[in-house]
């Protein structure tokens, strides 16, 4: 399977902090927001990643993330010249995924906890096993917000509904999603919505009357914020500090996740950190101790 971050739009909501730079490269607590989704796929241990970004903002990603070599990673870019909704992007990487399946992930989802990387490849065996899509849903307080999913008292997904005025649910399907081949052939199908765009949630619904929609629901000890708003980039930085204050562990470090997976050997983290000899940041006296380079 392979992985596409959508790391486009122009961050309205986050103006004006975003006049001059994605909003993905802005700062959550200790590294780039980028660094979540990036992570999140990583764990799913999807290795071949697209990003995809403004014309203006692409440079800035090469210069972060590089060909990603140094995270046992092969990363690719391409440009969405203008934000024409999330679906778009199956559309824009489809020579990138070629005949596989694929997940998708908005560059502005952070998703944290115990179990995940055994959910994330529980969705992505399902879908590489028996074709069509997965999502993930989860319960929020705001659900008129996002995409709402409804369920049948078997737990079976009945409708999902954009942005409902009435929600009949708390689940929300969240920036993550798994889609097999046909997705770029499906999304290409899709007529614009009354706001101009090609909603994920009519893709998603094509597959759910297929009936070939699997939903991972995410429940308790689990967490999904939307980094978005001014109010979501402070809660997903106070939430990072705090754990990591508490635990000493570092989320989403793509170095640690790669050692962790075995994309990289301690040699190569080595070798990255060799760079960054001159360097007493916090983040890298972390990456050091994994290295067994700081006992302290």
């Amino acid at each position: 399977m392979k992985g596409i971050i959508l790391a486009g739009g122009s961050g309205t909501r986050l103006y004006p902090a975003t006049r001059a730079i994605s909003k993905q490269l802005l700062p959550i607590y200790d590294k780039p927001m980028i660094y979540y989704p990036l992570t999140t796929l990583m764990l799913a241990g999807i290795r071949d990643i697209l990003v995809i970004s403004t014309p203006r903002d692409l440079p800035l990603f090469r210069e972060l993330l590089g060909d990603g070599r140094q995270w046992g990673l092969t990363l690719s870019y391409a440009e969405q010249p203008r934000p024409e909704g999330l679906a778009q992007a199956c559309i824009i990487g489809a020579d990138f995924v070629g005949e596989e399946p694929f997940a998708l992930i908005l560059g502005d989802n952070v998703f944290y906890g115990h179990g995940l990387p055994q959910r994330l490849r529980a969705a992505r065996e399902h879908v590489e096993r028996q074709g069509g899509a997965a999502v993930f849903a989860y319960q929020v307080t705001e659900p008129e917000r996002f995409g709402v999913i409804t369920f049948d008292e078997k737990g079976r997904p009945l409708s999902i509904v954009e942005k409902p005025e009435c929600p009949q649910s708390r689940w929300a399907v969240t920036g993550l999603y798994m889609f097999d081949a046909q997705a770029p052939r499906i999304a290409r199908g899709l007529e614009p919505s009354a706001r101009g765009e090609l909603e994920i949630t009519d893709l998603n619904n094509i597959y759910l009357a297929r009936g070939t929609l699997h939903v991972e629901r995410l429940g308790r000890g689990f967490a999904w914020l939307d980094t978005g708003t001014p109010d979501g980039l402070l809660q997903a930085a106070s939430f990072v500090a705090t754990l990591t204050h508490r635990q000493g562990l570092r989320i989403a470090s793509p170095e640690e996740v790669a050692l962790h997976m075995g994309f990289i050997t301690q040699e190569e983290l080595r070798a990255t950190l060799h760079a960054l000899k001159s360097s007493n940041a916090p983040y890298v006296r972390y990456l050091r101790r994994l290295a067994g380079q700081d006992t302290g």
